[in-house]
């Protein structure tokens, strides 16, 4: 009669359909104790904690045999000391910094930081597509990017552009289109550059922007408009 609960050869189908039915609530009780945290941010903890359940609770939906008694008693093992970790990094700031990674600062007041970027091992073309699906295409209005613990990437920008927009003035604007880096890490981007105008054109912006050469540029863009963004190496 319980063979779903202590598992037996040959178990019928009605056995699988009841395990499953444990397995689905009891994860859904899990995940309610635990908090909403663990659904809107998922960090190094809570991926470690999915990935483990996920392996527990699944081998006995699959495996008849196995007796569901220990799986779930594992599983429940598993979200205590997950949950006793979270409340012990709530009360402990400095224990909280080994299970949590602290937020890593990509863009500092419009420049970009390339050795936070190689730290966070994030390239270039990747943080730009960051920076684009946070609305913030035109990097010269981008006073802060950083990266959360969660993995993704929160933008600031600058006070001028936060709150009084083109729209609310009943102002036309051009549209400032996609941007093309025309110099990254210091080499020149020859196909980019081909595109708005020839080497000494080039040459002559990183001049204007007061660099002697593209080896002192680590990024520089421009959009449609002709807008150009610069940031340093250093």
């Amino acid at each position: 009669m319980f063979d779903f609960w202590q598992g037996a050869e040959g178990l019928p189908v009605y056995g699988y359909m009841i395990r499953a039915t444990i397995v689905y609530f009891y994860i859904f009780l899990i995940v309610k104790v635990l908090g909403q945290r663990s659904m809107s941010s998922i960090d190094a903890l809570d991926f470690i904690f999915g990935v483990v359940i996920g392996d527990i609770l699944g081998e006995p939906l699959t495996d008849g045999e196995l007796p569901l008694a220990g799986p779930v008693g594992a599983a429940a093992m598993t979200a205590g000391l997950h949950l006793s970790l979270s409340l012990f990094a709530l009360k402990a700031p400095r224990f909280r910094r080994i299970i949590e990674d602290e937020p890593i600062i990509l863009m500092k007041h419009g420049v970009i930081l390339h050795k936070q970027l190689r730290k966070a091992k994030i390239t270039l073309e990747a943080f730009l597509m960051d920076l684009r699906l946070k609305d913030a295409n035109d990097l010269t209005e981008v006073d802060y990017a950083i990266l959360e613990m969660n993995g993704s990437i929160s933008v600031i920008k600058k006070s001028q552009y936060e709150s009084v927009t083109p729209k609310d003035l009943q102002m036309d604007v051009s549209s400032k289109g996609y941007s093309s880096v025309l110099i990254e890490d210091g080499n020149i981007i020859d196909a980019n550059v081909k595109k708005f105008g020839s080497l000494d054109w080039l040459r002559e912006q990183v001049h204007k922007h007061g660099y002697k050469n593209p080896k002192e540029i680590f990024v520089m863009t421009i959009d449609e408009t002709g807008q150009i963004y610069t940031s340093p190496k250093s």
